[in-house]
């Protein structure tokens, strides 16, 4: 590159650091490394948008660093906050304790619309309808044969000076739907840089989709801009989780080279924030590890009863001289490793035998000390007939009744089974819930392709609040810089948790017994068709044979004296 095109490529960046001031929007990248005790890694990378606007329907359709596809179909929809997921894989709570952003196998859509509109559910099929062409999913099959609308699981996070009602709130989930590199790349292209400089030049698909879990979301929100709420901003926060297995190899050494296949050049140019966090706490790894290069600062906290330390590196001072890479090098065991469970989580199958009825089970992990109070949303597709006095809830072989509960039955082809219990859990308890169900019988038209693979079933989300922060993964960033809500002290903590998507095999006709009964109707339409066809359409008439007795009398005397004569010879 000559002097010139550094000239030019200088000015243009000045250029654009002037017009982000001059728009009052803010982009920010991080990425936090957090190993496991399972000998995993959890990688996990923020990219937020904070635009400092009032009008949000106007101004979104034109945008500086607000990706402007996004924001024309929110502002097109009147929508207030929206969640959107693509995951591949399950998260194991027991072992990897609690993400920053819980989502479900499959893909999720969460959305909250306006209060002033009248129609949600005409703008609820236009929505997801915008989102799948724009990341190139099958948000498409979301209707209101799979949408529901939860009282208790979701609460709003945006600003609002108005009253919150969840009828203006759907919920749905896919969980079959798979999440590959076209998902991946429109979602690189809605960020400020794209993939060319920054945290997302290691968001490569080959290192990516080969992970244990891999996750990708897009939050959408409106969020105070001072003290006294006087003035909102609207916040975008595009995620991405990932967990790397460090046993695959023989070396427990781990790198950012080795999970991403490739350094860091540099922070992007419109990133007022560009930082990296090692989780480096001694109670999350049983080894003992030193970080190559030495961190920039780093962060001591007590929080909720466990002591976290962050190690923090500013991408643009490491980054000066050349490829920046962050290592680790493990030395020894530690011998007084303290592996903490999970104080909740869950886990879902199906018991019964044959594809006629069967029944739903739901098992609810407390491992604290004391009751925990928690909110279970079934969501049921409706070809699984639920019966809802079926339900028995017990823990230790005793009864528990629910402290509350909302219930709507599905309807076929129309709406899921809606179910939603509030519970509290006794300490150190187990607690199973137990739904009788019917398998229904499809028309042959509502089959896919792969029949005999079965049907999915959304997972049950579980959402808790925790007295204290065991394995509970606290954001040490919020928006743009590091706040001080990070140390300190609080009475629970947010979580939600979701089991197992279930796979059910339904009553399914053999489809290929047309193509044999065509094939039989068809050997024995042609075989009857045949004779049929010739009796009916074709004229019989008697030939008449006349005898021509000097002939044969000439030809018999001729031949008996040609035997004759040959005899004499």
């Amino acid at each position: 590159m000559t002097i010139s095109h550094k000239l030019v490529l200088f000015i243009g960046l000045i250029d654009i650091a002037t017009c982000s001031n001059a728009y009052n929007d803010f982009f920010d990248e991080e990425l936090m490394l957090k190993p496991l005790s399972s000998d995993h890694v959890y990688a996990y990378f923020q990219f937020t948008i904070i635009w400092e606007t009032e009008n949000r329907v106007e101004t979104l359709q034109h945008s500086h660093l607000f990706p402007r596809g996004l924001g024309e179909i929110i502002g097109r929809h009147n929508v207030d906050e929206l969640h959107v997921t693509l995951t591949e894989g399950l998260w194991n709570y027991q072992k990897w304790g609690y993400p920053f952003h819980d989502a479900g196998p499959g893909a999720e859509v969460i959305a909250w619309f306006n209060k002033d509109i009248t129609n949600i559910e005409e703008e609820w099929k236009g929505l997801t309808n915008a989102l799948a062409g724009l990341l190139c999913a099958s948000l498409n099959f979301v209707d209101t044969s799979n949408s529901m609308s939860p009282e208790f699981t979701f609460r709003l996070t945006s600003v609002t000076d108005r009253p919150v009602n969840s009828s203006n709130l759907r919920y749905s989930s896919l969980p079959r739907e798979i999440v590959c590199t076209e998902n991946l790349t429109p979602f690189k292209k809605l960020l400020p840089c794209d993939s060319k400089r920054g945290l997302a030049m290691l968001l490569n698909s080959a290192h990516i989709h080969n992970t244990n879990y891999h996750s990708i979301g897009i939050h959408f929100r409106s969020i105070c801009r001072n003290v006294a709420c006087t003035m909102t901003s609207l916040e975008l926060r595009q995620t991405v989780s990932l967990i790397y297995d460090t046993m695959v190899d023989a070396n427990q050494d781990w790198s950012i080279r080795k999970f991403f296949g490739m350094g860091l050049k540099g922070a992007c140019p419109l990133a007022t924030l560009s930082n990296i966090y090692v989780d480096i706490s001694d109670n999350n790894t049983n080894h003992i590890y030193e970080l190559m290069p030495s961190p920039s600062t780093k962060i001591v906290s007590l929080r909720g009863g466990q002591q976290n330390e962050i190690a923090v590196y500013d991408i643009r001072a490491h980054s000066s001289k050349g490829i920046f890479n962050i290592a680790t090098v493990h030395s020894a065991l530690k011998n007084n490793a303290i592996y903490y469970p999970s104080i909740l989580y869950a886990n879902r199958y199906i018991i019964g035998y044959g594809q006629e009825r069967g029944s739903l089970v739901t098992k609810l992990y407390n491992n604290h000390w004391q009751a925990l109070d928690i909110i279970l949303l079934e969501n049921i597709p409706w070809y699984l007939l639920v019966y809802l006095h079926s339900i028995t809830i017990t823990c230790n072989e005793q009864h528990v009744r629910p402290l509350a509960q909302r219930y709507l039955p599905g309807r076929e082809r129309k709406s899921p089974y809606y179910l939603e219990l509030i519970l509290r859990l006794p300490p150190h308890s187990v607690t199973k819930i137990i739904i009788d169900m019917d398998y229904l019988f499809l028309k042959w038209q509502e089959y896919p392709p792969d029949a005999n693979h079965g049907f999915y079933m959304g997972p049950a989300i579980i959402t808790a609040l925790l007295p204290i922060a065991r394995n509970y993964t606290a954001l040490p960033f919020d928006g743009s810089t590091i706040t001080s809500s990070f140390n300190a002290s609080r009475d629970d903590y947010l979580i939600q948790l979701r089991t197992e998507s279930l796979l059910i095999s339904l009553p399914t006709p053999d489809f290929s017994m047309p193509y044999n009964v065509i094939c039989l109707a068809c050997t024995a339409v042609a075989l009857a068709f045949g004779p049929l066809h010739n009796i009916s359409t074709k004229r019989l008439i008697l030939k008449r044979i006349e005898k021509d007795w000097k002939g044969k009398l000439f030809s018999f005397f001729t031949g008996k004296l040609f035997e004759a004569k040959k005899k004499q010879d």
